[in-house]
Formats: C-alpha cells, sequence, structure tokens
C-alpha cells in the first residue's frame, strides 16, 4: 500500500507540532515519476516513493499524522543534531574548556539531546519542483553546545533518482557538527509487513566500533574480518544477525563502521538490494563513518496505515561522524569540531536503481 502525498499533506495538516502550529509539507518529483515528501518540523524526509515496475514502492518507514510523529521515539526521516549518535555522559571539551550537555535516561547523550533538531521547525528558504532548502539558528547553549549555529539541510530529487541531501553550518565559537538523517529503508515496501533482514547489503569498510549495550564505545576500531559485522562482498543482513556478541547487547546491528577512505573520492560506501531483486539504493556520503541500525527496537511504532511497525521493519544507513568521536583524538578522520570562520560542508546521497 502506498499513501499519496494528498493524503499525507491533508492528514498532517489537520495536527499540529509542538509549537501547536501544522506542518508544512513540500513534494519533489521528476520526470521518472519518483516522488519524495518533506515537512518543515525536523526537517524531515517523509516519503520516497520509487516507480518498480508498474505500481510505485513506498521505501521509507513513517508516520502520516503530527500525533503519530510527536509520540514516535525512532527519529524517522528526521535531520538530526547537533550531534548525531552518543556523547558518553554528555561530557566533551574544546581546547581544554569542559562541557556538560544534556543527556537521556541512559545517562548518554543521545541525537542532541532531548530537544535536538529533530523537534525544531525548520524555516524553508527555497523550494521548486526538484530541491528545498531548510534552515535553522541554534541558540549559543543550545543543547548545552557551545555557540551559535546557524545549519542549513538541503534535498535535491535528481533524474538520476537520487536523493542528494547537503548538509551546511557555521558557528560564532568552536563547537561540535555531526548532522544526519535518519530515514528507515525497506526496498520492498515500508508497509508491505516484510522485514529488512531479507535485504542484500553490502557496506565498504573493513573496521567496525565495538560499543556496550547503550552504543557508547568500549574500545578500539576492530577488523570486520571474521565477524558478523563484515559486509564487505554482499550478504543477506539476516545472515550473520546475532552472530557476535557485540549484536546480542542490542538486538542485532547498531553499530558504526569508518568507511573506506575511497569513499571519501565518490566510491559507493554501501549498497541495498530488495529481496525480489527489483530494486537497488547506492549509497555514497562525504562523512567518514556510517551508522547501520536494523531497527532493533522498531516494534509499537506507529505506521502510515493504522498500524505498528515491527521489530527490523527497516535498516537505517545515518552517515556521520564515530559515536563519542570528541572524546577519542585518536581515531582517524574525526574532526567533529567546528570553528569560527569555517564551514561545515557534506553530503549524503540515496540513489534507487530499478533492476529490470
Amino acid at each position: 500500500m502506498t499513501i499519496s502525498h494528498a493524503h499525507l499533506l491533508e492528514s498532517l495538516s489537520k495536527g499540529v507540532a509542538s509549537d501547536g502550529q501544522p506542518a508544512r509539507v513540500y513534494q519533489l518529483k521528476n520526470s521518472h515519476g519518483m516522488v519524495a515528501t518533506f515537512m518543515d518540523v525536523g526537517a524531515t524526509w517523509l516519503s520516497c516513493q520509487v516507480p518498480v515496475r508498474d505500481e510505485m514502492r513506498e521505501v521509507l518507514l513513517g508516520c502520516d499524522t503530527m500525533d503519530k510523529f510527536n509520540q514516535h521515539s525512532a527519529f524517522m526521516g528526521v535531520t538530526v543534531g547537533r550531534y548525531a549518535n552518543r556523547i558518553a555522559n554528555g561530557q566533551f571539551s574544546i581546547d581544554g574548556t569542559p562541557f556538560q550537555i544534556e543527556v537521556s535516561e541512559t545517562g548518554h547523550m543521545l541525537h542532541g539531546g532531548k530537544v535536538g533538531f529533530d523537534k525544531y521547525r525548520w524555516n524553508v528558504d527555497a523550494a521548486t519542483e526538484q530541491r528545498i532548502q531548510f534552515s535553522i539558528v541554534s541558540a549559543d547553549g543550545d543543547q548545552g553546545f557551545p555557540g551559535e549555529a546557524e545549519v542549513i539541510v538541503t534535498y535535491e530529487l535528481t533524474e538520476l533518482n537520487e536523493v542528494k541531501i547537503g548538509y551546511t553550518a557555521t558557528t560564532s565559537k568552536p563547537t561540535l557538527m555531526n548532522l544526519t538523517n535518519h530515514a528507515y529503508f525497506n526496498l520492498m515496501g515500508a508497509d508491505s509487513g516484510e522485514d529488512c533482514l531479507g535485504h542484500v547489503l553490502s557496506v565498504n569498510a573493513n573496521q567496525f566500533l565495538p560499543t556496550d549495550e547503550l552504543g557508547i564505545p568500549v574500545g578500539e576500531l576492530r577488523d570486520v574480518a571474521e565477524t558478523g559485522f563484515d559486509f564487505l562482498s554482499p550478504k543477506v543482513i539476516g545472515q550473520d544477525l546475532l552472530l557476535d556478541e557485540e549484536q546480542k547487547l542490542c538486538n542485532g546491528y547498531d553499530h558504526s563502521f569508518l568507511l573506506s577512505e575511497e569513499c571519501l573520492e565518490g566510491e559507493c560506501a554501501a549498497t541495498v538490494t530488495s529481496p525480489d531483486s527489483l530494486l537497488t539504493m547506492k549509497m555514497f556520503t562525504t562523512k567518514p563513518a556510517v551508522q547501520l541500525y536494523t531497527g532493533n527496537f522498531l516494534q509499537g511504532t506507529a505506521n502510515r496505515i493504522d498500524g505498528q511497525y515491527d521489530t527490523y521493519g527497516g535498516v537505517a544507513l545515518e552517515t556521520q561522524y564515530l559515536p563519542d568521536s570528541p572524546n577519542h583524538p585518536e581515531w582517524p578522520r574525526q574532526s567533529c569540531v567546528l570553528r569560527e570562520g569555517e564551514t561545515y560542508s557534506h553530503t549524503t546521497t540515496y540513489q534507487f536503481l530499478n533492476n529490470m
């Protein structure tokens, strides 16, 4: 079942966000019939519909009312910041100055804090048929982070069936910046009832980061060789599910991979193919790492059709810096400190290819 843009627009406009106002919803489309839908609350990627044979296939998990959006805690499709993933104990230092930022119930910072960028209403600076630009100004001290930050997120739907996400940010003081989109993909159809475990995945990464049950790093980067984290060659996601002790701690994959340096030069970072082999998604990014999350705790999250997603309902590939990077300067390519006069600039592209 595929929900139309008109339905999303109508249903979301009936509810209100935390500021008491309805969401503003925007649709991008290309000449091949692909359609991507976004809203200003959370600069959220709401829907991604791809033509597959003679049907439109909704490949993005999501919800269709503001009540559902306000209640869910799965970060479906939202823009995450200032710092995606986790910072241990919510503590870090910049140039010797310590900072304490907001933490969640676990005692650690997750995805920017209790009121992160995912809950903001973003400004819409420009919108065309194939591109939309959102922006916010995050005040000095917001979420506990130093510096006033001006942040821009752009989405572009190209004629190559790509959704390109561009991130830029500047700051008035040295701060941390690590933005991502938390989209969950199911290439068989988000509301098909299929899980993501039958999808075929490859990740261009030789190392992954072991973490504890709360997602906090517990040691150095490890080689993926001879572990269930080896996706250098394509394999079914469920093939080695729960094979490793690190997976058992969090009911599946919820781990960061340090991408090969070739990815910074344009090589494909990850590839996902649907179980029916009709649709492939390729991911490209300028970020140094990607968090693979197999929706291990999605059970009970409201979907678009008056039902709920189940465990492993979708797979997220969140491009970012490694978790807790501010406290690990020894890790390669993890320069997550943004300074005055600098511009944070990254892109991530998801391309959808029919295999007919």
